[in-house]
Parts: structure tokens; C-alpha cells; sequence
């Protein structure tokens, strides 16, 4: 099955990992020491990860380094873009009823 980045990043255990690795280059060892997790559900993180191509994991000698591909996270950035304009647009809009009514207050304030 292949995965999306949205389904990698979905977890908790994955965006630990991802965050190891954007910091330094690890081999799987070296990622399975900084979590409580066993060895095997690690590997199976960066598998998931690797599918999406978010990590990359190569042999070098007898060790499989893994490497962060932080780029392929612009997906979600994209993504997300759409929403940000969405809300500052109602932001936006909010700003200016709130300026309108305290202009209206002050008149009527004047009024009195």
C-alpha cells in the first residue's frame, strides 16, 4: 500500500522520529535509542516513512543510515497554504466589523 505524507506525519511516534532525523543523520539502532519503543515498531515507523519519502534509509557498510527529506513535507505546507488564506481572509473581515461597530459606538457615544 502506498502512503501518503499525511498518513506519516499522522503519528506521533513518526513525527518524533522525523524530528530526530531533520537534526542528524542516524542508523536504525541510533533512531530505536531515543524511544521507549521496541526495535521492530521503530523500523516499522521509518518504513512508513520511507515509503512516503520523507526519510531515506541507505547501507553504508554493514549499517542502514537513515536521513530526514524534509522537503517532501511542502505537500502539507501546500496544503495548509489554502486554510491560511482562508482565515485570514475572515480575520480580515472581523477586523473591519470590529472597527465599524467601535465607530458606531463613539458616534452614538457623542450623540448622548
Amino acid at each position: 500500500m502506498r502512503r501518503d505524507v499525511f498518513q506519516a506525519i499522522a503519528d506521533p511516534n513518526r513525527r518524533a522520529i522525523l524530528s530526530l532525523l531533520a537534526r542528524q543523520k542516524l542508523t536504525l539502532n541510533g533512531v530505536a535509542e531515543h524511544f521507549s519503543i521496541s526495535r521492530p515498531a521503530v523500523s516499522k515507523h521509518i518504513k512508513i516513512l520511507a515509503e512516503c519519502g520523507l526519510v531515506y534509509v541507505h547501507q553504508q557498510g554493514r549499517e542502514r543510515y537513515c536521513e530526514a527529506r524534509p522537503d517532501k513535507l511542502n505537500e502539507v505546507s501546500d496544503w495548509l497554504e489554502g486554510y491560511r488564506k482562508l482565515w485570514e481572509e475572515r480575520f480580515d473581515r472581523l477586523d473591519e466589523l470590529l472597527m465599524e461597530m467601535q465607530t458606531k459606538e463613539k458616534k452614538n457615544g457623542n450623540k448622548k
